[in-house]
């Protein structure tokens, strides 16, 4: 397959290639397409030949749902039985934005989108291509993240390029992604809601509107037996080429833990990657280092970990040593993404 790339400025759209990229998702092809989170790889939601093609793309399993993206509140009625008034105070503070919404189907949604469940995952993206895509396409798009499944998500063209180049019909690039980080997916379908999944929207962020809200367990531990309600519920994800351990606790326990564990493989012949932050990166002398960014701006952390994982990829490191963060607000989100992509390897200090 020949996949097209074209350029697209978020804050001055050229109509003629956002119209492009509709015509093929109306003909029920791929498009790959920045959000304000990661790049995502967009099917016509409602065509169920298309979404299958994603799948067959990604080599993603077909037991793990994706999320319909909407431009508008309106477009949600057609795709769900009911939006409950938590719902509707969610779509209100938090649309535009990085908060995905479960709730019980219509029967309008494909099987394929909902694995087979009785609901169906919205979100309404912040991102200027997205929004005009899905107008113009005219249909709510389904898009999991635009990688191989189980990689890194891409927060770049370059890293969507890698990945899916000769498999999709067209890549949009719009730029490197603002938050690096998938969208929190909150389950508003049963009495208790609950967050699925932490992202850019975090606890903290929803508990001032959803005093009742719970977070499910497995976020910070591995659950293979889980049936997954949501995507990143389940199976290996984020993971880089090489095996990676995720070290937790106080700082300078971190810190010495990963220096001896630097030493040992460094020893053993092994090439070593550090993924560290600002206030510690000139403790290590040994090593491939390479800072997420400061303790103090969890913001700056979540952007750049996915392109980390990338980048020791292509240094080709045989182990990951990782600093862990603390769990407060987008912390949650990000040691989330930090277990997956150690296949749950979490050393405890």
């Amino acid at each position: 397959m020949d996949t097209k790339i074209i350029k697209i400025d978020e804050n001055k759209l050229d109509r003629n290639l956002i119209e492009e990229a509709a015509q093929i998702i109306k003909k029920g092809g791929l498009v790959a397409f920045p959000t304000e989170t990661v790049y995502g790889l967009g099917a016509n939601g409602l065509d169920e030949k298309a979404v299958k093609k994603i799948f067959i793309a990604k080599g993603r399993p077909q037991d793990n749902p994706l999320i319909l993206h909407v431009h508008s509140t309106d477009q949600v009625k057609e795709l769900v039985e009911e939006i409950p008034p938590v719902a509707k105070l969610c779509m209100e503070k938090f649309w535009p934005g990085p908060l995905t919404i479960i709730l019980k189907k219509s029967p309008k949604v494909p099987e394929v989108i909902s694995a087979g469940l009785d609901t169906v995952a919205i979100r309404m993206p912040e991102n200027n291509i997205a929004l005009d895509l899905i107008k113009t396409s005219n249909t709510p798009i389904a898009a999991p993240s635009a990688n191989t499944s189980g990689k890194p998500s891409p927060t770049s063209a370059d890293h969507v390029i890698e990945d899916l180049m000769g498999k999709v019909d067209m890549i949009v690039d719009g730029g490197n992604t603002g938050i690096g980080l998938e969208s929190t997916v909150l389950d508003l379908s049963t009495d208790i809601p609950m967050i699925l999944r932490p992202g850019g929207i975090t606890l903290e962020d929803l508990s001032k509107f959803i005093p009742n809200i719970s977070i499910d367990s497995s976020i910070i531990k591995e659950d293979e037996k889980i049936v997954p309600k949501s995507p990143g519920q389940k199976y290996r994800h984020y993971a880089p080429k090489a095996e990676m351990l995720l070290f937790s606790g106080q700082v300078d326990s971190i810190v010495e833990a990963i220096i001896v564990n630097t030493e040992k493989y460094t020893r053993e012949g092994k090439r070593v990657g550090i993924i560290c932050t600002d206030e510690t990166k000139n403790f290590y002398k040994e090593g491939l280092i390479i800072s997420m960014g400061s303790r103090n701006n969890k913001e700056s952390i979540a952007k750049n970990l996915f392109n980390i994982l990338r980048t020791f990829d292509h240094l080709e490191v045989d182990i990951i040593l990782a600093e862990g963060v603390d769990l407060s607000n987008l912390g949650i989100a990000i040691m989330n993404r930090m277990m997956k992509a150690a296949s749950g390897k979490i050393i405890k200090l």
